[in-house]
């Protein structure tokens, strides 16, 4: 099958023929239909989150099912499915529990495996892990949803407890954090987005984000919200992942706000110096946010159906598997297109 890999961090990774993933007993493989291009592959790429090598990137997958191991109850081949990123082994007490996502045995494909820059991927765990997609939620758009979208819903809902009225303070307007703008508005909260690109906040503006905050001109962002917001964010968000971003999401706050943190703080810039004095004097509440488990998707996916949630309006280019390293490649580059999807002959939003 064709496959996009590559053998060292930093090098260009390249369409290669390599071999069929075998069907895992338990799992299936997926054919995949389309593939979201993540901030979280170019960090697995750049090698700060270490993955063996030869690798093949791609971890937000849609398609269908190929083929189905032995022990699977739930899925046949033909199946319309997309995937959690995390994927958990389906047998311990977590995701006994429905937690999958903190499944301490979890495969990722993408990053413990190879991922879904592939015709095919091999999927453990199916019956923890598939979510079946509707048929009126189009590949190219069910690709977008399995990290940056989904982390969003789940880190808002889940952990943020947004409710409608109430102040959301984005930090970055990346994948994530145009996603978590998105959802904010639909839940009826007020939006700040702040970015230091003009052109992603102007992304946020025309999402309906109320205020915009351009974080390399202002010079205290978190002031910045406080005055915006009339006394600080209820809910914060820091969907950039450095430790200023994520410093500056909990200053933002009002007594008793909720911090979460969705971007990735990896290597040396993993412990950030929170403000615990704030933290325990106003009692804040600080949450990790890592994915969304498959058993919370049909919530999202009945909002998308219904149309209060529009992701493919996200998905700023669709382009080929050949085109899917050089993209992957200029992840570390600004930009304001919104999300790109590899497609392998999914067509395109709209279309199933």
């Amino acid at each position: 099958m064709r496959a996009v890999v590559y053998d060292e961090y930093g090098r260009m990774p390249s369409l290669a023929d390599v071999p069929e993933p075998s069907c895992p007993a338990g799992g299936v493989v997926v054919a995949v239909k389309a593939t979201g291009v993540c901030r979280s592959d170019w960090h697995a790429w750049m090698g700060h989150d270490p993955v063996p090598l030869p690798h093949t990137p791609g971890h937000e997958l849609a398609g269908v099912v190929a083929s189905v191991g032995a022990g699977v109850r739930n899925w046949a081949v033909g199946d319309r499915v997309t995937v959690p990123f995390v994927c958990g082994c389906g047998v311990c007490s977590w995701c006994l529990a429905g937690e999958a996502q903190v499944c301490p045995d979890q495969t990722q494909p993408g990053f413990t495996g190879p991922g879904s820059f592939a015709e095919l991927v091999a999927i453990h765990g199916a019956d923890t892990n598939l979510v079946r997609l509707p048929d009126s939620v189009d590949f190219v758009t069910a690709a977008s949803l399995g990290c940056r979208f989904a982390t969003a819903f789940r880190a808002l809902t889940t952990h943020g407890r947004l409710e409608s009225g109430q102040w959301l303070a984005v930090h970055g307007c990346g994948g994530v954090g145009l996603s978590a703008v998105m959802i904010g508005v639909a839940f009826g909260a007020q939006v700040v987005a702040v970015d230091v690109n003009p052109a992603a906040l102007e992304r946020a503006s025309a999402l309906g984000a109320a205020v915009v905050v351009d974080g390399g001109a202002a010079e205290d962002v978190a002031a910045a919200i406080h005055e915006a917001t009339g006394g600080g964010a209820h809910v914060s968000i820091d969907a950039f992942g450095s430790p200023e971003s994520a410093v500056a999401s909990v200053r933002s706050l009002r007594r008793r706000g909720r911090h979460v943190q969705a971007g990735l703080l990896l290597g040396p810039k993993s412990t950030p110096p929170l403000p615990m004095d704030l933290v325990i004097s106003q009692e804040l509440e600080i949450y990790g946010s890592h994915g969304m488990p498959a058993r919370d998707y049909p919530a999202m996916l009945r909002l998308i159906e219904d149309g209060s949630l529009r992701p493919a309006d996200l998905v700023g280019q669709v382009i080929g598997l050949e085109e899917a390293g050089a993209a992957l490649a200029s992840m570390d580059r600004a930009s304001a297109a919104g999300m790109t999807v590899v497609s392998l002959g999914a067509g395109h939003p709209g279309e199933a």
